[in-house]
């Protein structure tokens, strides 16, 4: 009994550092393999996402009231065909990127959504306050006086929050 525990025991321990190693090696191959995998994917979607960035950038700088007005406003225009077509540009311009959410963290997304409803909100604010059939220049003054008068707008926090979001992922 004796002369099989010396073999037994000796054996056992060369199993069990044997089973040790491998576990490790495989653990190991397991994170290279999960890493190699993280950056081939990371140099596909960088480009994606810096696109994203881009477009979302587009979509608040093209919102903002004064370029806005300027890209929408027609000679002879009413206040009434004015509103509908601000708003509606500016819906079309977020459907238009709702799918770049995806590449953007859910705090930004929040932003950009903000910066929207709360354009959406000065337009008919203003609207209501004038007569849908006088000249559209009117209700253009009004939106840009208010805008102006803002310290800082939802679309200027977006601006900035993804700002810095593109200089977290990719510091310069």
């Amino acid at each position: 009994m004796a002369e099989i525990l010396k073999l037994l025991i000796p054996a056992l321990l060369v199993l069990l550092t044997a089973y040790l190693l491998l576990d490790r090696l495989l653990k190991n191959e397991e994170k290279r393999r999960n890493f190699e995998l993280f950056k081939s994917n990371y140099s596909v979607i960088t480009p994606i996402r810096l696109r994203a960035y881009e477009r979302l950038m587009l979509v608040l700088e093209r919102t903002i009231p004064n370029n806005l007005i300027l890209s929408t406003i027609k000679p002879g225009m009413t206040n009434l065909e004015l509103q509908s077509q601000l708003l509606n540009t500016i819906r079309h311009e977020f459907a238009h990127n709702l799918s770049q959410q995806i590449y953007v963290s859910d705090e930004l997304w929040n932003y950009i959504s903000s910066a929207q409803e709360s354009l959406l909100r000065l337009i008919n604010m203003c609207a209501s306050q004038c007569n849908p059939n006088e000249p559209a220049s009117l209700l253009a003054e009004k939106i840009l006086e208010i805008y102006a008068a803002s310290e800082e707008t939802p679309t200027e926090q977006a601006i900035r929050k993804l700002k810095e979001e593109v200089r977290k992922y990719f510091p310069s």
